[in-house]
């Protein structure tokens, strides 16, 4: 009877995430009805939640966002007009929570090059309280159950967008990393997490992390929106802190301080962490190698034998990798020539500049249309006094985007 009953309660406390499987010896059987009215009671509130507590689900059902309630004779942070103004911070509420994981969760995939219909295996629980002030920190808190892991991110509802960004993508790649983790969970390198948390936030943030409206004009809600000028460089950001600061070295990345990874130091670590990232990427097979790592984590000691071992083609030895993470300091402050395209932009214009503009007309009398040819039909088909002016302005033209252009359309 004891037995089953024993085995009843674990079963129940289990259902809990978020709370510590307790042990139970003989001694607690004897206060087992207290005990155990104690702990309906606790199911009995955990399914019945306040009616002031607001909560959202993530329609994956990964992400389930609670908000605590706040008392109403109190002012609250997130109320007040210049953090409403503010672009810089998140204003946080549930339903937009639980939206914006979704977003940020995408974009990391697309980033990664992650199958997006892999299924998940731990589930996010994300916890607001109102904040107090706009610098309070973010906790991430790990628990392994019998069929894996879940994890808690507890919030306050206003934050710096940076350090947003920067907690959903740790739980995130914990997530990923732990995927197959069973004794110990995985140690994310913070090189990793800057890097591409501000990937993140360079590349289209309004469109992922969605802040609380901040206020209602004749009964509509309206958000500020920061424009961003689309098609340049995702390091034009790094690139403009870089400029006068010096890309931190490999070793300066591995072991960052508090004052680094606050962004006390001006933004220089993150700066340098992106760059990291972002060459790491750009490696063959770099993004199944950066997988790969993850993937180790949970099985090593440290984030640096898990490295060595997913890079092991690019980087035989240690050592291999701080050669060439000084040589990419080194070529990317030498091509600093101004904001570049993105890969997607560069292409784009390439096909603008291999291809003539022209008139066409269906015949003798009717209105000229405009048509664009290949400059290989040029070539082929005009005389050569027309053909050779083509030629050398689409030479200059060419001239001129190769300092615009992606690396790998830039060669």
């Amino acid at each position: 009877m004891k037995s089953a009953l024993h085995r009843c309660i674990r079963k129940r406390l289990h259902q809990f995430n978020g709370l510590t499987i307790q042990r139970f010896n003989d001694s607690t059987f004897g206060r087992l009805p207290i005990f155990c009215a104690v702990i309906f009671s606790m199911v009995a509130r955990a399914q019945v939640p306040p009616p002031d507590t607001t909560s959202a689900r993530s329609i994956s059902g990964q992400f389930i966002v609670t908000g605590a309630p706040f008392p109403a004779a109190r002012a609250r942070l997130v109320d007040r007009p210049e953090i409403a103004t503010n672009a810089d911070f998140v204003r946080l509420e549930p339903a937009l929570l639980a939206v914006s994981a979704g977003r940020i969760k995408a974009s990391l995939q697309r980033e990664l090059d992650l199958d997006p219909n892999a299924p998940w295996r731990g589930q996010i629980f994300l916890v607001l309280h109102p904040a107090q002030s706009t610098d309070e920190d973010v906790a991430i808190i790990s628990e392994r159950f019998a069929n894996g892991w879940n994890y808690q991110v507890r919030l306050p509802d206003v934050l710096p967008r940076t350090r947003f960004a920067r907690a959903m993508t740790g739980v995130l790649l914990l997530e990923f990393a732990n995927r197959n983790a069973r004794a110990r969970s995985a140690e994310i390198p913070a090189w990793l997490t800057d890097g591409l948390s501000r990937q993140l936030l360079d590349d289209d943030w309004q469109k992922a992390i969605l802040s609380s409206p901040a206020k209602k004009v004749n009964g509509l809600l309206v958000s500020r929106t920061v424009t961003t000028e689309r098609g340049l460089d995702p390091l034009a950001g790094t690139r403009r802190i870089l400029r006068y600061e010096p890309a931190l070295t490999f070793e300066q990345l591995s072991w960052p301080t508090g004052e680094q990874l606050s962004g006390a130091d001006g933004g220089v670590y993150r700066a340098s962490a992106q760059l990291l990232v972002n060459e790491l990427l750009a490696l063959k097979n770099g993004r199944a190698h950066l997988c790969a790592m993850l993937e180790a984590l949970p099985d090593c000691y440290n984030w640096q034998m898990a490295f060595q071992a997913a890079f092991r083609e690019n980087f035989p030895r240690p050592l291999d990798v701080e050669k060439w993470w000084a040589l990419q300091i080194v070529g990317f402050a030498a091509r600093d020539s101004g904001p570049r395209w993105t890969p997607a932009v560069s292409r784009a214009q390439l096909d603008e500049i291999l291809s003539v503009p022209v008139e066409m007309r269906a015949a003798s009398n009717a209105l000229p249309a405009h048509a664009q040819i290949s400059l290989q039909a040029v070539i082929r088909n005009w005389d050569r006094a027309r053909r050779d002016a083509i030629l050398q302005t689409k030479l200059r033209d060419l001239e001129l985007a190769q300092l615009r252009m992606a690396a790998p359309l830039a060669v």
